[in-house]
C-alpha cells in the first residue's frame, strides 16, 4: 500500500489535523495525537514552504573569507 500524497496547497488547511496518514477532521481526531491538531507546513512557514532549501541544491557557494586586523 502506497502512502497518501500530501497536499503541498490545500484549500482550507485548518480544517484538517496534519499529524499522521489520516488527515482526520480537526474537530474528530481519531489518533490521539494530543489536544490540538498539527498544522499544515503553509500555516507554519508561508504558501513556499515547499521551496525552501531547492536553492541549496545548485552549485556550491565559496567559502566566506575572513580578513585579518592590520597590525
Amino acid at each position: 500500500m502506497a502512502a497518501k500524497k500530501f497536499p503541498q496547497a490545500p484549500a482550507h488547511p485548518e480544517r484538517v489535523c496534519w499529524g499522521c496518514d489520516l488527515y482526520c477532521p480537526a474537530k474528530d481526531m481519531r489518533c490521539g495525537n494530543g489536544s490540538d491538531r498539527t498544522q499544515h507546513p503553509a500555516e507554519l512557514f508561508g504558501d513556499d514552504w515547499d521551496q525552501w532549501g531547492l536553492e541549496a541544491e545548485g552549485e556550491p557557494q565559496a567559502p566566506a573569507t575572513t580578513t585579518s586586523p592590520a597590525t
